[in-house]
């Protein structure tokens, strides 16, 4: 691409075959997206969230930067043993980080 369809794409988008996008309407979708960007940040931002996998497990968001995934066998026996996890995590605490 040379330096004048360089220059002339600063204040136009391209789209398609020759369409080009006004410089208003860039800003508007600009404006929009980060819009956007900032609601999908507070969603996700310390609330845990469920879905149904496409494997049929069940997958946890919002504990790290990927969802947690098990099937419902495998949360059921983690569930129940909750309170061993709990006392090992105190027992633990002086050796374990904190991420939040």
């Amino acid at each position: 691409m040379g330096a004048a369809n360089r220059r002339r794409l600063g204040s136009e988008n391209i789209r398609g075959k020759g369409e080009r996008m006004a410089d208003e309407d860039v800003q508007a979708e600009l404006a929009r997206l980060r819009a956007e960007n900032e609601a999908l940040k507070q969603k996700r931002s310390g609330a845990i969230s469920m879905k149904v996998s496409e494997k049929g497990a069940v997958s946890v968001y919002g504990l790290g930067r990927f969802p947690v995934t098990l099937y419902q066998e495998q949360w059921r026996k983690l569930l129940a043993t909750a309170d061993e996890i709990k006392a090992f995590i105190e027992e633990n605490r002086s050796k374990l980080k904190v991420k939040e």
